[in-house]
């Protein structure tokens, strides 16, 4: 593993935009700058948004950096805001949702490393094609989530829950 110098300024940071999935993602620190070891990603959620519940074989250390969240992890549900620090080993179930009214922040490190970028732009891709049909097609995301490692195990968690 061999880790590169890189400056990660906000303004020249790849980043990504998706309102059909309440998230804007900012690559921190690309899997090229680590050598595949690590990915560095900044979220912003919008409220009431968050992930289905999926599992993939990356680690990922959540650091709420504003708002606050829902978070299950294999199971268990519990409340994490600003400050607090989230692990969840590769493998394990998990998913989040912004529970506050506003945008929420998170720093997200992911090990090993994912073309994060490549990831969410090709599953926006298939969750639009889904809409077409008036509902996400099951069958295309778990291809598409074949192809990643991703499992797709379950609907996003609501506010509310």
């Amino acid at each position: 593993m061999s880790f590169t110098f890189e400056h990660s300024e906000s303004e020249n940071s790849p980043q990504l935009n998706i309102p059909a999935m309440g998230l804007h993602l900012t690559v921190r620190l690309s899997q090229d700058v680590s050598g595949g070891a690590l990915t560095v990603l900044e979220t912003v959620n919008a409220a009431g948004f968050g992930p289905p519940l999926h599992r993939h074989r990356e680690a990922e250390v959540f650091r709420i950096l504003e708002g606050k969240y829902l978070y299950e992890v294999e199971g268990r549900r519990f409340h994490a805001a600003a400050g607090d620090i989230v692990s969840v080993p590769g493998g394990i179930a998990h998913t989040f949702v912004n529970v506050g009214e506003h945008p929420a922040r998170q720093l997200v490190l992911m090990l090993p490393a994912m073309d994060a970028m490549a990831f969410f732009k090709g599953l926006a891709e298939v969750r639009a094609a889904g809409r077409a049909a008036s509902r996400p097609d099951q069958s295309a995301l778990d291809a598409f989530g074949a192809r990643w490692g991703v499992e797709f195990l379950g609907p996003p968690l609501k506010a509310t829950s």
